[in-house]
């Protein structure tokens, strides 16, 4: 079972997390995976907020190639949590949205994002300790 000691007084403690997630060839930790890439998680958070067309998301998701793009939104919608609306005008106009499922992880991914706009600032304070030991230790 894992290790629940760190959960605080006031919050619940999440139900366990069944161990065949670990296991390499479990249909679970394949979505663990799709979910947990970076380009897969901005673009649900980005969606989170409404439709979206494929500019817009390139735009806001600074650093993100179009063939990066364009593979993260396939790679969403075959798995049911983006949904590709093609209005078949010319010109060609083409909206991305996220599906109720998606909707239900980007409520997740907000959290997250909210979790790591509160605590950034320690997270870099621990990154600067670290180096400043290890270039002690190294010098």
């Amino acid at each position: 079972m894992a290790d629940q000691t760190h959960a605080l007084p006031d919050q619940a403690l999440p139900a366990p997390v069944p161990e065949v997630i670990f296991e390499s060839e479990c249909p679970t930790r394949n979505l663990l995976e799709l979910i947990a890439d970076k380009w897969a998680l901005l673009a649900l958070h980005a969606l989170h907020d409404g439709p979206a067309r494929n500019g817009v998301l390139l735009r806001r998701l600074q650093g993100i190639s179009q063939k990066m793009l364009t593979q993260t939104l396939r790679n969403l919608e075959r798995n049911g949590l983006v949904k590709r609306i093609d209005y078949q005008e010319v010109p060609p106009r083409v909206e991305y949205q996220s599906t109720e499922l998606g909707d239900s992880l980007g409520c997740k991914v907000a959290g997250l994002a909210a979790w790591v706009s509160d605590n950034i600032g320690q997270v870099e304070a621990a990154r600067a300790a670290f180096d400043s030991a290890a270039g002690k230790v190294r010098d």
